[in-house]
């Protein structure tokens, strides 16, 4: 069942209503495949592909451990039936993965910390198939189990992340088992979560401003899958009611995030695990949240594994590569390996789920998307939103995540920093797109080529503004823009570069969204003592497209890039700005080739200027001449009116940044 609109050009060429024998046939050509490729002693599972940053024995943990979180799902939904050759497979590796003579067991937490991840898939899976897997294995195996988890105890080296939750679960496991665990250890992650919990359900994965997948695959699946360990209500302390309503608020905004082609955000990091943007979506059926339904929710998570299986991931050979649709390593972090894209079977926890539950049986529910246009704002992580029915794309602008702590001045995450993201595109993100803010970037260019950064930028404001047809989704932020030039870096987990910064002044964003559109207000409140405004360009770049082939096109203030149906377009609105296009190569999972058009102006201090920023279908994209707009200044705010290029217009007074922010320099 498909949910396309008649009379529209929305991207919507996905099946998405499977049965759970569809679901579970592609689970199991999944684990068929796995299997395929284990050691002799099933202890490790080595998918092709080059090795990963942390080598060769990580690599088959983490191709064992992602599996078998799959396996679990598979074994639990079917109670156990029919499912006897699969349990005894990954049995076997248990045996061999902590004996601590084989040649393929498994890399001990004391030796690596990655192992500290995997550890607890294992012991989730461990508990979710207690009467099939731990119970039917010898007492020698366990107690080695045992002393393979119990290195998490007292271990505090854990990031302040959502790795928390990795020593929840396996000290959670552990007391389930007699072995030993920390009342202290579980009290400490527990209040850290909460202290990472943010408005209106939405959780930042650590101290940073990082607003991502891990939100809804790790921050909202866990609590809830561990208050159903064994045990793990005797933890809970009454705190599992307050976790489900935040869950609850957090799937309205989530629901939403997702294409009508079931495509997620392409934001953030760890991209490479795909339809593990389903997981929250599965969750919310298992802890019955009130406000979703379950239709809608089987149809998000049924809509984003099926948006990657259309686009062949996984391929013939049924391999997850590292990659979006197609295997791009650049898109991976530096330490991912053959076997790190398998945390996408996350999105398959709905197996997990029997056939006699209801979500099987509830009847699909559509998208926000698909049933007309979303205004919305996410408040936490300074988002406007707009998703559009008519070609089915969801578009964020986004002025208050950036994977920094407050007032550091690192180098743009061209993951996180960006002004605009969507279902529909891609950041840049090979090498150079971390040094240089291109797409969906307002910088101040010197002459040597150089763009200034952004992060970290203060967020100003973040609402919606008017009624009916007229509402506009307003985000804003003021930065400290910067120059850097980086210093070497071993690994690179999603923030930004680090270097040598150089302040270049401060700049004042405002992103008003309505429809396909975004008109973008930018303002130079000021410059740095020395730098001088002739010698800078302001460039404000608009959605890059990519493709095998991208056509570009630039005309005095207006430019365009079209590919595969998708238009990009920007246009100067106030303001001397020239237009221009800019082509980068092997810089996008997307494709070979990427388009980014941009509008560059003269530096004026104090002085506004404006541009429209476009993305939409081919067929549907505006006229260059289409739209105007008008800035008027008052003694204490700004007061913008749009003539939109479909004619409707809005007045909007912007919130006030107040002084420049203070910067850890």
């Amino acid at each position: 069942m498909t949910f396309q609109q008649p009379g529209t050009s929305a991207r919507t060429a996905v099946d998405a209503d499977w049965t759970r024998d569809e679901w579970i046939a592609f689970a199991d050509r999944l684990l068929d495949t796995a299997r395929s490729y284990a050691s002799p002693g099933h202890g490790r599972i080595h998918f092709p592909g080059a090795e990963g940053g942390y080598g060769h024995d990580v690599d088959g943990l983490e191709g064992f451990a992602r599996t078998f979180l799959l396996a679990g799902f598979r074994i639990a939904g079917a109670r156990g039936e029919g499912t006897e050759e699969l349990a005894d497979f990954y049995r076997r590796g248990i045996v061999t993965g902590v004996d601590p003579d084989a040649a393929d067991r498994w890399v001990r937490l004391d030796e690596h910390a990655q192992a500290k991840v995997e550890a607890a898939s294992l012991a989730l899976v461990l508990d979710m198939t207690r009467p099939w897997i731990w119970d039917r294995l010898d007492a020698v195996t366990q107690q080695r189990v045992v002393d393979y988890l119990a290195p998490v105890v007292g271990d505090t080296t854990y990031p302040k992340t959502n790795w928390l939750w990795f020593r929840v679960v396996v000290q959670t496991f552990l007391r389930s088992v007699g072995g030993p665990w920390s009342a202290q250890d579980i009290a400490d992650d527990l209040t850290l979560h909460d202290s990472l919990v943010r408005d209106d359900g939405w959780i930042s994965d650590g101290f940073e401003r990082s607003y991502d997948h891990y939100v809804g695959w790790a921050l909202h699946t866990y609590p809830v899958l561990w208050s159903r360990m064994q045990g793990a209500d005797e933890l809970a302390g009454g705190r599992t009611a307050g976790d489900v309503v935040r869950l609850d608020r957090f799937l309205q905004d989530a629901v939403a995030l997702v294409g009508a082609d079931g495509s997620p955000l392409v934001q953030g990091r760890s991209l490479i695990y795909r339809f593990a943007a389903a997981a929250p979506f599965w969750v919310g059926a298992i802890a019955e949240v009130p406000s979703v339904p379950l239709g809608q929710l089987r149809r998000a998570a049924n809509a984003v594994v099926a948006h990657f299986t259309a686009h062949d991931a996984p391929g013939e050979d049924a391999v997850l590569t590292m990659g979006w649709h197609h295997e791009w390593r650049e898109l991976a972090q530096s330490y991912s390996g053959p076997g790190s894209p398998y945390w996408a079977v996350k999105g398959l926890l709905g197996i997990s789920l029997p056939a006699d539950h209801p979500v099987w049986a509830a009847e699909a529910a559509a998208l926000p998307v698909e049933t007309g246009d979303d205004v919305r704002v996410v408040r936490a992580a300074g988002w406007a939103v707009s998703g559009t029915a008519a070609d089915g794309i969801v578009r964020i602008a986004n002025h208050g995540s950036d994977h920094a702590p407050d007032g550091a001045l690192v180098g743009d995450s061209p993951l996180y920093a960006r002004i605009g993201y969507s279902t529909a595109t891609s950041p840049l993100a090979n090498q150079a797109a971390w040094e240089e803010p291109l797409e969906q970037s307002v910088a101040l260019v010197d002459a040597a080529g150089r763009a200034t950064h952004r992060a970290a930028m203060d967020l100003v404001d973040v609402r919606v503004d008017g009624e009916g047809d007229a509402r506009v989704a307003i985000a804003a932020s003021v930065s400290r823009a910067h120059w850097i030039t980086p210093r070497p870096a071993a690994h690179r987990h999603g923030s930004g570069i680090e270097g040598d910064v150089e302040l270049a002044g401060v700049v004042t964003v405002h992103s008003l969204l309505r429809g396909p559109w975004e008109v973008r207000l930018t303002r130079v409140d000021s410059l740095e003592p020395g730098v001088d405004a002739g010698a800078l360009r302001l460039r404000v770049g608009g959605w890059a497209l990519a493709a095998g082939a991208v056509e570009g096109r630039a005309r005095d203030a207006a430019a365009s890039a079209v590919a595969d149906g998708l238009a990009s377009g920007i246009h100067s609105i106030l303001g001397d700005g020239v237009a221009s296009v800019e082509e980068r190569f092997d810089a996008s999972p997307l494709g070979p080739v990427a388009i980014v058009p941009v509008v560059t102006y003269p530096v004026e201090p104090s002085a506004w200027i404006a541009t429209l920023v476009e993305l939409t279908t081919e067929d549907l994209a505006s006229p260059v001449d289409a739209t105007a707009a008008a800035v008027v200044e008052t003694d204490d705010r700004t007061t913008v009116t749009v003539t939109w290029p479909d004619g409707t217009a809005t007045t909007s007074r912007l919130a006030n940044p107040g002084p420049a922010p203070d910067a850890d320099r």
